[in-house]
């Protein structure tokens, strides 16, 4: 669960959004750019992490870049989000050093 309910009835961030969020920061920042399965890999997750499963019209045929994008994310569909925000938030810890 994202959100953790408090006494007066409202919610609190959970501590996994707040990272996951940081993360989605801190990969802005990487001192070296990932090769291209990893930044694949980091688009899947982030998408699945906030959005859920794959959504949205494929990409035509001429478009490499945007079927690359959308393939890396359709194969994590069944994923949860909080599963795909924990494995984002770990790759990213891991290119950071």
């Amino acid at each position: 669960m994202l959100f953790t309910r408090v006494r007066d009835g409202g919610f609190v961030m959970s501590d996994l959004k707040k990272q996951f969020q940081q993360a989605a920061k801190d990969v802005m920042n990487l001192a070296e750019r990932p090769d291209n399965d990893t930044m694949l890999r980091l688009y899947a997750l982030y998408k699945q992490g906030s959005e859920g499963d794959v959504s949205g019209p494929r990409p035509g045929f001429f478009d490499f870049v945007g079927t690359a994008k959308y393939e890396a994310w359709e194969k994590l569909a069944g994923m949860s989000s909080e599963e795909a925000m924990k494995k984002y938030v770990a790759l990213v810890k891991q290119l950071r050093g």
